[in-house]
């Protein structure tokens, strides 16, 4: 099966098991806007408090808003996005279709990469034990020259941006030969600038209506309310200040299902350091934010940083955590130096002082901050990616499963009865209230056990509990395990602690070791 193949079945499966629809689908649905279904708003929910959680109850000097979608345009203008939020646009003439430059070139460059890991692993494949890799990469005639052709169009693509040079960033298609996926023509127009961001009008006439801005990013309510936080918090630097909200961005190319959409959720925390420690800072935050996606266990080899070619205009430093996607390694999360540049332009337009008085040197400054920002929704389809899984069974039997980590497990316990009499129903239903109040549990008694556990199978259920005739006679359940399918006999007042112990968030909580 092809990597495609599987992120087909992969979105399939999402409509099919309540875990994301189309928005508006009875209206054929609105282009890169999704709903969540019952499952992936649980999912969801329970990816944003490990996020949370990790920031804001294990540490301390770490606090969380939930600032308005809605701000004052002025923010936007100081900010630097009404007039630098863009991104580059080119047209290929023949399919009327539109691309963001920079992307197209980001996807030969990795092309080149993929060629050059086929070409090292045939040649570890006919060397065996005695491969030196590093000694092949620099002798090969076919790698050497793949990559020095790489090196080339990457320096070129790094000083074009650095450079806004957009002539040359079209140059630099027009010379790899890069071709429209749909028309397959090279016949593309020049590259323009495509601002992101969504306008809208505030006002009870149309003639008086301001204009404002549905924001792109969550930081802004953040750095308009560093003060009342430090203040009414009495906080002291190094601090930080999190937030979970939504976030809006008129994509050019919005694709691969939910990795980017046109309304999202971002998961911020702004970091605010004493000016000349934020390099520091930003790589202490890079190991721990790596730290916490692998301590969900889907692989360290999964993941990679990948620096900036092009800084933002506000950063003297970043990185981009990467997962393996079925469709490549993609960003899932961000993290930046900010510099002082937010603060600072706030500080400028406003008119009023955003400074920090440190009791430790006896002087106001303007703080640095160290960001890192996650996507809730590509982080949910990354969960999701890691977690599918299709296993072949004994028997010629097969499944579908879906490996979550058991605290993240949109429900975490199913209770089945055998049989619908002999008052299995009725202590089934018991177990169902003895773990209500604490997880989420679900009863289901419609088809055979062997279904029940195949449809539990296929929505992450990391406990199945079956009330058997046994049951009613010594107060024993038959608990299966989603990942082993082994069964085992549990007491019922038992259940509480074993479903606690692998489905808290403890369990993550002390990996990451905070």
């Amino acid at each position: 099966m092809t990597q495609e193949e599987l992120f087909k079945k992969l979105v399939a499966h999402c409509k099919e098991y309540g875990f994301v629809f189309p928005s508006s689908e009875i209206y054929d649905g609105l282009g890169a806007v999704y709903d969540y279904g019952q499952n992936g708003v649980e999912l969801k929910n329970n990816i944003k408090r490990y996020w949370w959680d990790s920031m804001v109850k294990l540490h301390e000097n770490i606090v969380g808003i939930d600032a308005a979608i809605f701000m004052h345009p002025k923010t936007w203008e100081a900010s630097g996005h009404v007039s630098a939020f863009n991104d580059p646009l080119i047209d290929n003439k023949d399919s009327k279709k539109r691309y963001r430059a920079d992307v197209l070139v980001e996807e030969w460059l990795a092309k080149q990469d993929e060629k050059i890991a086929k070409e090292v692993e045939k040649a570890r494949k006919r060397f065996g034990a005695d491969f030196d890799e590093a000694k092949y990469r620099e002798t090969s005639p076919r790698v050497v020259e793949l990559q020095a052709k790489r090196d080339e169009v990457h320096k070129r693509f790094a000083d074009a941006l650095n450079a806004n040079d957009l002539g040359e960033l079209r140059q630099i298609i027009v010379d790899c030969e890069i071709a429209c996926p749909i028309s397959g023509t090279r016949n593309w127009t020049e590259v323009r600038q495509f601002n992101l961001m969504f306008s809208t009008q505030m006002g009870s006439t149309a003639e008086g209506a301001n204009t404002i801005y549905l924001r792109p990013e969550t930081a802004q309510g953040i750095f308009v309310n560093f003060l009342n936080v430090q203040k009414t918090g009495r906080m002291k630097i190094p601090f930080g200040i999190a937030q979970i909200g939504k976030a809006f961005r008129n994509e050019i190319v919005a694709r691969q299902f939910i990795f980017r959409m046109r309304e999202f959720e971002q998961m911020e925390m702004q970091f605010f350091v004493r000016p000349g420690t934020e390099m520091r800072w930003w790589n202490e935050w890079k190991n721990t934010r790596m730290a916490w996606h692998r301590a969900l266990g889907f692989g360290d080899d999964n993941y990679r940083f990948h620096d900036h070619d092009k800084l933002a205009h506000y950063a003297n430093a970043a990185t981009d955590i990467e997962y393996n996607f079925p469709f490549g390694f993609k960003e899932v999360e961000g993290i930046h130096s900010r510099t002082d540049f937010d603060l600072g332009s706030h500080q400028k337009l406003s008119g009023k002082k955003l400074q920090y008085f440190d009791p430790e040197t006896g002087e106001s400054y303007v703080p640095y901050v160290v960001e890192t920002s996650i996507g809730v929704d590509r982080m949910f389809l990354q969960v999701m990616s890691a977690a599918y899984t299709e296993q072949a069974l004994e028997g010629g039997d097969s499944r579908v499963v879906l490996k979550f980590p058991p605290a993240l497990a949109p429900i975490k316990v199913a209770v089945l009865p055998l049989v619908k009499k002999d008052g299995m129903p009725e202590v089934a239903q018991k177990i169902v209230d003895l773990l209500k109040y604490d997880y989420n549990v679900v009863y289901d008694e419609k088809d055979s056990v062997g279904k029940r556990y195949r449809r539990q199978d296929a929505v992450g259920t990391p406990f199945c509990v079956t009330v058997d005739g046994q049951t009613l006679e010594d107060g024993t359940v038959t608990v299966r395990h989603r990942d082993t399918m082994e069964q085992e006999r549990v007491k019922i007042e038992s259940l509480p602690s074993l479903v606690d112990e692998e489905c808290s968030y403890r369990k993550l909580f002390r990996t990451l070791n905070l």
